[in-house]
C-alpha cells in the first residue's frame, strides 16, 4: 500500500468510492426468437462464455420465465413479447433515442434487460453490461438503478486486422483467436473489420494455414457477429497495362466468390501503388460490377494517399463529370489532402472514412509527441503503445470530418488505442479514464479496474518529455510491480503482459540512459586533457570508460524480466518482439527485444572517430579533432545549442514535424552515426529572445544537403557550406538584425520535389556562437 500511495502522490491520481449495487447470484438468459441464425447462436455463445469465465456460473438459455434464477433478457426494440412476456413499456422519447445499433440496458426486478434497435444493438448492449458489471466468483453486481439508453455517434467503427506476414502477431493466430479478438472489439463498440487478402509476399513461418484459407474464415466470423467485413486491396502494378488490369480483375473475382460476407473494398490511391486516377477510376468501375455480382450491397472506396495536386484535381473533376453511383466514399489516410479540405471538396452523396494509424510511434501519421530518442532507438515503431488521451484528442480533431473510421493496425500492441477509438466512435464525449476502467474490469478483474486505468495513464506519461528528467517512470514501475504481486492469477493474460513489459522496459531504458550519458560526459572530460596527456592516451582512457556499459551493466534484473515477458507474449498472443528469436518480419515490426542494449550515448560514433583520428598525419590534426568531439554540443559562453528534434536538447526550437520522420532509421536501426545526426527536421524554426544586441554571433548548422537560412526573414549568405553529414555550414549574423535582442531562424524549402522525401535536405543541429 505504501508503493500505491507514493504513486498517487507523484501522479495526482484519485480513486472513487464504491457505489451501491444490485447483486445477482444466479442467472440464465434468453434471446429474442426474432434474431435469426447465425446471430442468435453467436449472441447465446457470447453471453454464456463471457459470463461463465468471469463468474463460474453455469448459465443456460431459457424459453420459460418460470425459473428460480434471474434472467438476462436480450430483445429487439421491435419485439412486443419475448417468450410470452411483454417487454417493459418504453416511452416514445426513449424509443426515439434508440437509433440503429443503439440499445437500452436496465434492471427490472430480477431481470436484466438488453433491448437493441437491431442485432448489433443487442451485441453492444451485452458488451456494455459486461463492462459495467462487477463479475466475481458466484455473483454479478451492477450499479443500482442501472438504466442506459445510447446509440453510436459515428456509423463506422472498425480496425484493420490483416492476416499477413507483415503483422507482428496476427500471422501466428488461429481462427479461434481471431474470433475472440473480433468479439472483444465488438463488445467495445466496433462494427467493422478490415482484412488484407492480396499481399504479394512470402508466407509467414508462423501461419497455421495459407492466406486463401484464413480470409473466408475471418469473413464468416464477421458474418456470425453481424459485423461488416472489409478488405484493403492496393494495386501495385501498372493499371495502364491491360494484361495487369485483367489479372487484377480475375484475382478479385476469385476472392469475391470465396467469402460469405463482404461489405467494402478499400483501394489506396498510393501507399502502395502509383497509378494515375485516369486508370484507377475505370478499373474500380469494373471491380464494382464484379463485386456487386457476388455482394450486391458492398461499397467501393478509394483514398487519395500520395496523390499530387494534378491527380487530386483529376479525381474531383471525374466525380463532377461522371457522378459515379458505384463509388461509396473516400478514405482519408496518411499523405492524403488535408482532411477538412478533402471533406469540403467531396460531394455530399459520398461518405468519408478515417484511416487512422493507431499502431505506429515514429515515421507515421500520428507521431508520439515529445518522445525521447532513447525510446525511439529501442522501442521503435510498433512497441506496446497505450496512449489513451493522445488518441482520444486525435479522434476528436479528425473524426468530425468523417462518417467514422477503420483504423490501421499491425498487431495487438495498440489494443488500448483501438478500444479508445471504439468508444469515442460511440460517444466522443466519453471520459477517457472511464473507458480505461471498463477496459480493466472487462479484461482483468473488477477489483483491479480502477488501478489498471491509472496504471495505463501512467504509462502514457512515461513517454512525455526527456527520459532522464522523468522520475515518474520509476513510480510507474513500482506501481505495476505492486499490481503484479497482488494479482498473480493475471500472469498469463496477454494484455496484462503488454502493460507490464512497457513498465519494465521504460524503467530499464531510463536507467541505461542515465548511466551511459554520464559515461559520455566523463569521456568528454578525458578528451579535454589531450594536450597534456597525448591523443593516444586519452583515446585509450575514453574507450575504457565507454566499455563500462558492457563490464558494469545496469539493472540486469529488469532486462531479464523484459525478456521473460517477451517470451510469454510470444506464447500467449504470438507477439514477435525479435527477428532472430521469434522470426519477426523485420526489425521495425515490433522487434523491441533486439534493441534492448543498443547504445544510448555516442559510443559507436566515438569508437569510429577514434579510429579515424589515430590515422591522422599530424599531432595538431588529432588534437583539433578531439577538441571538436569533446565540445561538440558546447556553444561557448553566451552561446546556444539545439539538437532540433531532441526533447532534452532543443530549448529554442518552436517547430514540430507533421510526420514523425525526424527519427532516422538507418542501417536497419543500428546506425553508428552520432545520435544528433539521427534526428532532424526539414524546415525547423528557432527563436531566441535574450541575445546581446552589441555582440557578434556565428550561426553554425549541421545536417544534410541544403540549409537555406533566414534570420528575422533576411536570407543569410554562408561563409562555410558543407553538405555532408556531420559537417558544418556557417553564417555570420549581422548585428542590425538583433537590435532588440530577438532572433527567429527559419529555413527556405529547397527545390527537391523530384526527390523521394528520404533524400530531402535535413537540418539536425543549430549553434548560435557568441564571437
Amino acid at each position: 500500500m505504501k508503493v500505491l500511495k507514493i504513486f498517487v502522490l507523484l501522479l495526482g491520481i484519485s480513486f472513487g468510492t464504491t457505489a451501491r449495487q444490485d447483486v445477482f447470484r444466479s442467472l440464465d438468459f434468453m434471446v429474442s426468437p426474432k434474431i435469426q441464425s447465425p446471430h442468435k447462436e453467436t449472441l447465446e455463445k457470447v453471453i454464456a462464455e463471457e459470463i461463465q469465465k468471469r463468474t463460474g456460473f453455469e448459465i443456460n438459455s431459457q424459453k420459460n420465465w418460470k425459473t428460480k434464477k434471474s434472467i438476462l433478457a436480450v430483445a429487439l426494440l421491435s419485439d412486443e413479447k419475448i417468450y410470452g412476456k411483454e417487454l417493459p413499456v418504453l416511452s416514445d422519447v426513449d424509443k426515439a433515442k434508440i437509433k440503429p445499433e443503439g440499445f437500452r440496458l436496465f434492471v427490472e426486478g430480477e431481470t436484466i434487460w438488453v433491448i437493441g434497435a437491431d442485432v448489433r444493438g443487442t451485441l453492444f448492449g451485452i458488451g456494455k453490461l459486461l463492462r459495467v458489471a462487477e463479475m466475481t466468483d458466484g455473483q454479478i453486481a451492477v450499479p443500482e438503478n442501472l438504466d442506459i439508453i445510447t446509440s453510436p455517434e459515428y456509423p463506422l467503427r472498425g480496425h484493420q486486422l490483416g492476416y499477413r506476414n507483415t503483422a507482428n502477431s496476427w500471422d501466428k493466430w488461429t481462427p479461434e483467436q481471431y474470433d475472440q479478438y473480433i468479439r472483444e472489439l465488438a463488445l467495445f463498440g466496433a462494427n467493422s473489420i478490415e482484412d488484407i487478402p492480396f499481399e504479394k509476399e512470402e508466407q509467414s513461418v508462423h501461419m497455421i494455414m495459407p492466406h486463401k484459407e484464413m480470409h473466408p474464415k475471418i469473413s464468416q466470423i464477421c458474418a456470425n457477429y453481424d459485423l461488416e467485413y472489409w478488405v484493403w486491396t492496393p494495386a501495385t502494378g501498372n493499371l495502364s497495362d491491360e494484361s495487369i488490369r485483367e489479372n487484377e480483375l480475375k484475382l478479385h473475382e476469385e476472392f469475391y466468390k470465396s467469402i460469405p460476407r463482404l461489405d467494402g473494398i478499400f483501394f489506396p490511391g498510393g501507399d502502395p501503388g502509383d497509378n494515375h486516377p485516369k486508370y484507377v477510376m475505370p478499373h474500380l468501375k469494373e471491380l464494382a460490377a464484379l463485386l456487386h455480382k457476388y455482394h450486391p450491397n458492398a461499397g467501393v472506396w478509394i483514398s487519395l494517399q500520395g496523390f499530387e495536386r494534378d491527380k487530386v484535381e483529376y479525381f474531383f473533376n471525374y466525380l463532377k463529370e461522371h457522378d459515379p453511383d458505384w463509388l461509396e466514399g473516400v478514405v482519408y489516410g496518411p499523405s492524403s489532402p488535408p482532411i477538412d479540405l478533402e471533406r469540403r471538396m467531396l460531394p455530399a452523396k459520398y461518405k468519408h472514412r478515417l484511416y487512422g494509424d493507431l499502431t505506429h510511434t515514429v515515421r507515421c501519421q500520428y507521431p508520439t509527441e515529445d518522445w525521447d530518442q532513447a525510446f525511439a532507438l529501442t522501442l521503435g515503431r510498433e512497441a506496446p503503445n497505450p496512449q489513451p488521451y493522445y488518441y482520444a484528442r486525435i479522434f476528436k480533431e479528425e473524426a468530425i470530418f468523417t462518417d467514422g473510421f477503420l483504423s490501421y493496425s499491425d498487431g495487438v500492441h495498440d489494443d488500448v488505442n483501438k478500444v479508445i477509438w471504439n468508444q469515442m466512435g460511440c460517444d466522443s464525449n466519453m471520459d477517457v479514464r472511464d473507458v480505461l476502467t471498463e477496459y480493466g474490469r472487462f479484461f482483468f478483474e473488477a477489483p483491479v479496474a480502477e488501478a489498471v486505468a491509472d496504471g495505463i495513464l501512467a504509462l502514457e506519461k512515461n513517454w512525455v518529455g526527456p527520459i532522464v528528467a522523468n522520475g515518474g517512470i520509476e513510480a510507474t514501475l513500482l506501481y505495476w510491480q505492486d499490481l503484479e504481486a497482488k494479482y498473480p492469477r493475471l500472469r498469463d493474460n496477454w494484455r496484462w503482459q503488454l502493460l507490464l513489459v512497457r513498465a519494465y522496459y521504460d524503467a530499464y531504458i531510463r536507467h541505461r540512459a542515465i548511466f551511459e550519458k554520464t559515461l559520455e560526459k566523463d569521456v568528454n572530460v578525458v578528451l579535454g586533457e589531450a594536450k597534456t596527456k597525448s591523443p593516444e592516451v586519452v583515446m585509450q582512457e575514453a574507450t575504457a570508460i565507454l566499455k563500462k556499459a558492457d563490464t558494469n551493466p545496469v539493472s540486469e534484473d529488469l532486462k531479464d524480466k523484459i525478456i521473460e515477458l517477451a517470451e510469454r507474449l510470444f506464447n500467449s498472443t504470438g507477439l514477435q518482439s525479435s527477428v532472430p528469436k521469434y522470426q519477426g518480419r523485420s526489425a521495425q515490426r515490433g522487434c523491441f527485444i533486439d534493441f534492448l542494449d543498443i547504445p544510448l550515448n555516442n559510443r559507436w560514433w566515438l569508437e569510429d572517430e577514434f579510429e579515424k583520428t589515430k590515422k591522422m598525419g599530424s599531432e595538431k590534426e588529432k588534437l583539433d579533432r578531439l577538441e571538436l568531439i569533446a565540445n561538440w554540443e558546447n556553444p561557448g559562453k553566451g552561446g546556444y545549442y539545439d539538437n532540433v528534434s531532441d526533447v532534452s536538447a532543443s530549448p529554442n526550437v518552436v517547430s514540430r514535424t507533421d510526420d514523425a520522420i525526424d527519427y532516422a532509421w538507418w542501417d536497419n536501426g543500428r546506425s553508428r552515426k552520432r545520435l544528433s545526426t539521427q534526428l532532424f527536421q526539414f524546415l525547423p524554426v528557432l527563436e531566441y529572445n535574450k541575445l546581446d544586441p552589441e555582440a557578434s554571433y556565428l550561426i553554425r548548422v549541421s545536417g544534410y544537403s541544403e540549409a537555406l537560412l533566414r534570420a528575422n526573414d533576411v536570407r543569410l549568405t554562408p561563409t562555410k557550406y558543407e553538405k555532408e553529414l556531420e559537417t558544418f555550414k556557417e553564417f555570420l549574423l549581422p548585428k542590425e538584425l538583433i537590435k532588440e535582442g530577438k532572433l527567429r531562424l527559419t529555413f527556405d524549402q529547397p527545390d527537391e520535389l523530384e526527390l523521394n522525401w528520404r533524400q530531402y535536405s535535413k537540418v539536425m543541429e543549430v549553434w548560435l556562437i557568441r564571437q
